[in-house]
């Protein structure tokens, strides 16, 4: 059931992912660690299917849920990289419709530091117009923020990857998952997508719950409203229809939260923007990286309470929530323990990935990144 393997140093990754498989009682999981451009580790384990007792394989892909905000990111920083668009100026130079509602002064980095004051839509649309993509475009400029924009923060959920992929889209002419692939998805061969193409599905890891894993708040609650617009996604609804097994929402452009991707698909993503990959040109130069990882939010959100997390444009920081390397690292989480970050001055790219889903407290990913401190040394 195991497979891959680490280079000579990094025996302190195997041994904890090993451990963690046993811990945690896995299902099946992957790790993947790029150092200098290089992949150092390159691990999988477990059942990807536990329907039909399926092997997890080295091309397998699962949903990664939020770390589908790392691909939009990544295109963002690419536009403001090549002067295509400023961080700091209100989105209304590049969308004019967005500014209905009071969100005349309403940047990028406010959307992408969670500050916009928009993390959910008062509009209920049906998964039929989630999925043709302008309807919640319309629904965007109709909003009104719940807060004055950029005094509060809290989870933007689905609108940060609507209200990104649109900028995208305006700029570009492609929709996120598209431009993703275009720019860097295809040209480095990374498994990810947001969309996930229907000749993958034989490569897709099924996700499963862990026993007692907590159920979601109410569905009036703001929080289950930003997760599942308004109802529209069932989460996880791992079995029922519009929930997160079903086809019909992985194949979705939902650029927030339903990225599909392997291990090593999402470690090369961060490895080709931290450090560049095979000796390849490193697609974020350093001041694009000193700008991202510059502390936008932290602290007590909108909801009342303090999760631990720290976010700069469009990632999440080193904390004692999620612990990275130190002050250059950055990367995005999803609601199943995944999670992927990159660091430049260590020239990290790291990914884990796992079809069981544990929750708050998922200590898994964390336990993987101290083995890959200590291998660094």
């Amino acid at each position: 059931m195991a497979g891959g393997g680490v280079n000579e140093g990094y025996g302190a990754v195997a041994d904890r992912f090993a451990a963690n498989a046993a811990e945690f009682a896995e299902l099946g999981s992957a790790v993947t660690v790029f150092v200098g451009g290089q992949k150092v580790v390159e691990l999988w384990n477990g059942v990807a299917d536990d329907t039909t007792g399926r092997a997890w394989a080295q091309d397998t892909v699962v949903p990664v849920f939020s770390c589908a905000k790392g691909l939009v990111m990544l295109g963002i920083q690419l536009l403001v990289q090549e002067g295509r668009l400023d961080l700091d100026v209100p989105i209304g130079t590049y969308w004019p419709e967005f500014v209905a509602g009071g969100k005349d002064k309403i940047t990028t980095r406010m959307v992408l530091g969670h500050r916009a004051g928009i993390p959910v839509l008062d509009k209920t649309l049906s998964f039929e117009e989630i999925a043709a993509w302008t309807p919640v475009i319309a629904a965007i400029e109709e909003q009104v923020p719940l807060w004055a924009p950029g005094s509060a923060y809290e989870y933007h959920g689905h609108v940060f990857g609507f209200v990104a992929g649109e900028l995208i889209r305006r700029l570009t002419g492609l929709l996120p998952g598209a431009y993703f692939r275009q720019t860097v998805g295809e040209r480095l061969g990374l498994r990810a997508w947001l969309g996930l193409p229907a000749s993958e599905l034989g490569a897709l890891a099924r996700l499963t719950e862990a026993p007692g894993r907590p159920p979601m708040p109410p569905p009036e609650h703001l929080f289950t409203r930003i997760i599942t617009m308004n109802g529209a996604i069932h989460f996880p609804g791992l079995d029922e229809p519009r929930g997160w097994n079903d086809p019909a929402v992985l194949g979705l452009e939902l650029p927030g939260a339903g990225a599909v991707a392997s291990a090593s698909g999402l470690a090369g993503l961060y490895a080709a923007a931290a450090t560049g990959i095979d000796g390849g040109e490193r697609l974020l130069t350093t001041d694009r990286v000193t700008d991202l990882v510059r502390e936008v939010s932290a602290g007590q959100g909108f909801l009342g309470f303090d999760a631990g997390a720290r976010w700069g444009t469009g990632v999440l920081l080193d904390s004692g929530f999620r612990p990275m390397l130190g002050t250059r690292s950055f990367g995005n989480d999803g609601a199943g323990g995944q999670f992927a970050f990159g660091d430049d001055e260590y020239g990290v790219g790291f990914a884990f990935v796992s079809n069981k889903m544990i929750g708050h407290g998922d200590a898994r990913a964390n336990l993987l990144v101290t083995a890959l401190k200590e291998s660094l040394g």
